[in-house]
């Protein structure tokens, strides 16, 4: 089986042109989170001196410092350095999952025409950082075929025989109940199952230290906040609509409600970048960025399938991965999240099973 990856390439034009060294990245990453360029070097998989070498070709290029040794605090980033950190973050966090759609159609069509095994499993799910540990954990045993889509059209898709799997999340309490229900009118409940994935917590990503104070929902109201909207049909855009309209709020009086990003990581990106006070979000797009996150409330995340394909080969596998140890260890490492119920089978698709009251 054939499979494809598909990466932005970012080319510089200036008196001279040079197309961009992405290990550039990783070595700015790291001299940020350790101000130590040996630590940076080492996680890049080069030398010392070729790190070295590396960012003084491209401060060359540009004119400019991208890193500065001080005095007992190491090797920090100049402001072009976190400037163009950030602007490598943002563009991964906003065209990844567009890439990796494109890398899995690429591959499908090309499959079929080899006459290659095809994935075991096809998955179109909301964006979550348990889908991206889950595909690594089975990528050798069962090749998963992700397609990122908002969670209302992953379940239409579902429901059209496009995919086997189709991931979605519905939050826990009173405002799940109102969503639950909508959900369950996607699916017949006789026809389908749900599958336990993970439990993670939603909330206001703001900036590190919360300079603005804000504290809820109401606070997208004020005249200096500033926020970023997830895109319509996502999950999580449908979760803050609805907590709108519970507190009464204006969507007018709101600052950027109209400026939308596809993951939440691209939210993230744009609060660390300053183009942003506040989105909503989970809690490891902040934890990831160093920002700070005020928790509003819990999600349950599902997956749904036809309930004539449980006993497949591909769907066995499955649960086997979600209930496996390694999956636990590695949602245990992301913020805000854990897998109390990962590989349950719920019998029935409907707005009671869905709406499970916070424990």
């Amino acid at each position: 089986m054939m499979r494809i990856e598909v990466r932005p390439v970012w080319r510089f034009r200036s008196l001279a042109e040079a197309e961009f060294d992405f290990q550039l990245v990783t070595i700015l990453e790291r001299i940020e989170a350790t101000s130590k360029l040996t630590e940076a070097a080492r996680a890049a998989g080069v030398s010392y001196r070729h790190a070295w070498n590396l960012i003084a070709r491209w401060e060359a290029f540009f004119g400019a410092g991208l890193v500065q040794k001080e005095r007992g605090r190491g090797t920090r980033l100049t402001a072009v350095g976190r400037r163009l950190l950030w602007a490598a973050r943002r563009a991964q966090a906003r065209l990844a999952p567009e890439l990796d759609n494109l890398a899995a159609d690429f591959a499908r069509a090309l499959n079929e025409s080899l006459d290659a095994p095809q994935p075991c499993l096809v998955l179109h799910a909301s964006h979550d950082f348990a889908i991206g540990a889950l595909r690594e954990i089975t990528r050798g045993d069962m090749p998963l075929e992700v397609q990122y889509k908002g969670s209302f059209d992953a379940l239409a898709a579902l429901r059209r025989g496009e995919c086997d799997v189709a991931g979605f999340h519905v939050p826990e309490g009173r405002v799940g109940e109102v969503l639950a229900r909508r959900y369950a009118e996607c699916l017949p409940p006789d026809d389908y199952r749900l599958i336990g994935f993970v439990r993670r917590q939603q909330g206001l990503i703001v900036r590190a230290g919360n300079p603005k104070k804000i504290g809820g929902v109401a606070d997208l109201c004020r005249d200096d906040v500033r926020m970023v909207n997830r895109q319509r049909g996502s999950g999580t855009r449908a979760l803050l609509e609805f907590m709108i309209s519970l507190e009464g709020l204006d969507r007018a009086r709101m600052r950027g409600y109209d400026r939308e990003e596809v993951t939440h990581s691209a939210v993230a990106t744009l609060i660390a970048g300053h183009q942003a006070d506040v989105g909503f979000g989970v809690h490891e797009a902040a934890a990831h960025y160093g920002l700070g996150f005020v928790p509003v409330c819990h999600e349950r995340y599902y997956f749904a399938c036809a309930a004539q394909a449980l006993g497949s080969p591909a769907l066995t596998g499955l649960l086997r991965a979600l209930r496996g140890a390694q999956f636990a260890q590695r949602v245990a490492s992301l913020a805000g999240y854990s897998a109390p119920e990962a590989g349950r089978v719920i019998a029935s698709l409907d707005a009671k099973a869905l709406a499970l009251a916070a424990p």
